[in-house]
């Protein structure tokens, strides 16, 4: 009698589950979350919200947003296992689920991550669009709108005039082009944050001029995820 595949079973050679909204979308939003934290989480608190709340733990979501933060990707067949890969790992993690929140996207996760080697933590929404595709639409209260599927940048600065042109001549001189640019503001002459999508990868030296600005108070870098 032949073998009884899992839900788990490679579909195509980019994706391990069931769903592409539902596996290899939810890895690659806990993928851009850990990369704005800037290291792999010790703790998370991950809020599955509306169609995501009702089948997260029978399309394995709840795996694939584990695999995601201990920095598997897509394809990665320890996804199965992911866990036994957590405990292994430390990392401390729990669910939560929200049913019926009509202003959200159908497939949207809140992510609550914290580093206590480092002391960071942020707070990451994403939204699974199918086909893998993905929209991160906030950072720590910041409205954004970015797929991760470009090099990213994430500028947090003071509101003041010339801030935007600035950093976008900063990029240009580096050959980069900017493929799309979204900013969020506290208020007016306040705390800023840049969300920019390019289309090539930044240089160093570029990222480490944009940091020693007194007006810049983190730079985020996020390479083309997969």
């Amino acid at each position: 009698m032949a073998e009884k595949s899992s839900i788990f079973d490679m579909i195509g050679p980019v994706m391990i589950g069931p769903s592409s909204s539902h596996t290899a979308g939810v890895v690659r939003i806990a993928g851009a979350a850990i990369r704005i934290l800037g290291s792999l989480p010790t703790h998370a608190i991950i809020t599955f919200y509306n169609s995501f709340a009702r089948t997260y733990e029978g399309h394995g979501s709840d795996r694939a947003i584990v695999a995601g933060l201990l920095g598997m990707a897509t394809d990665d067949k320890r996804i199965r296992e992911a866990f036994e890969h957590a405990q292994q790992a430390g990392l401390q993690y729990t669910f939560q689920s929200v049913g019926n929140a009509s202003t959200m996207h159908p497939n949207t996760i809140r992510l609550q991550l914290r580093d206590e080697r480092s002391g960071h933590s942020v707070e990451v929404i994403g939204q699974s669009r199918g086909g893998g595709v993905i929209r991160i639409v906030e950072v720590d209260g910041f409205p954004s709108d970015f797929s991760a599927s470009l090099h990213t940048l994430i500028v947090d600065a003071d509101d003041r005039p010339g801030s935007i042109a600035f950093i976008a001549s900063v990029i240009a001189h580096d050959d980069c082009n900017i493929a799309t640019m979204f900013v969020s503001r506290k208020g007016k002459n306040d705390a800023a944050r840049q969300f920019i999508e390019m289309d090539s990868g930044i240089k160093q030296i570029t990222l480490e001029y944009l940091r020693q600005l007194s007006w810049v108070h983190r730079v985020t870098y996020i390479p083309n995820i997969e």
